[in-house]
């Protein structure tokens, strides 16, 4: 927390979630996703960089523990496929191995922390699919709190978060933040 407290123009208005909180919330969405996938045969998990990654990686743990067979996880980095950055240029040529494992005709879940306007998806769906043609593309995310700007709707979620324009969440893991907690923050004027 006290990294967002250096910072004067944010306020910690309350925890959201606690470490156990997001456990039990994972656990939830690993049985949900197994039960609408019918089991596990051509499932894969892909988190979008960054903190869908470490969620791809722990649904795919607790999935492979309910079904008794390893799931495929890998991690899409978008940062080249957004329609918000300042900057254009040429469309980056993706690297086949990228992901780790072939996509065409699997069952992809995408995996992110957050979803807001539905740019990232957007780009992660673009992103996606230069890799192949997967049977079916399914979104899992930690927290979902609305205010979209795009027609994406996620499959799985953790929790419905309503929020104001001038709150953030803040999805802290442990592998990449050292800490593991959801946060909501205020921009303050």
């Amino acid at each position: 927390m006290s990294e967002v407290a250096n910072q004067p123009s944010l306020r910690i208005k309350g925890r959201l979630m606690s470490a156990s909180e997001i456990e039990r919330t994972l656990v939830r969405l690993a049985h949900e996703i197994v039960e609408k996938s019918n089991g596990s045969e051509d499932l894969a998990l892909v988190g979008i960089k960054r903190r869908g990654v470490p969620l791809a990686e722990r649904l795919g743990k607790l999935i492979s523990s309910i079904e008794k067979r390893p799931i495929d996880t890998g991690e899409l980095d978008i940062q080249f496929y957004r329609d918000d950055l300042t900057t254009a240029g040429a469309r980056p040529t993706v690297n086949a191995g990228s992901i780790g494992f072939n996509v065409e005709g699997r069952d992809v879940v995408l995996c992110d922390d957050v979803l807001y306007t539905g740019r990232t998806i957007r780009a992660a769906l673009d992103a996606l699919f230069d890799y192949g043609r997967p049977r079916r593309v399914q979104l899992a995310v930690l927290i979902d709190r609305g205010h979209r700007e795009l027609p994406i709707e996620a499959t799985y979620i953790g929790r419905r978060v309503p929020t104001s324009s001038r709150e953030i969440i803040e999805v802290k893991f442990h592998e990449v933040d050292d800490d593991e907690q959801v946060l909501l923050v205020e921009r303050v004027d």
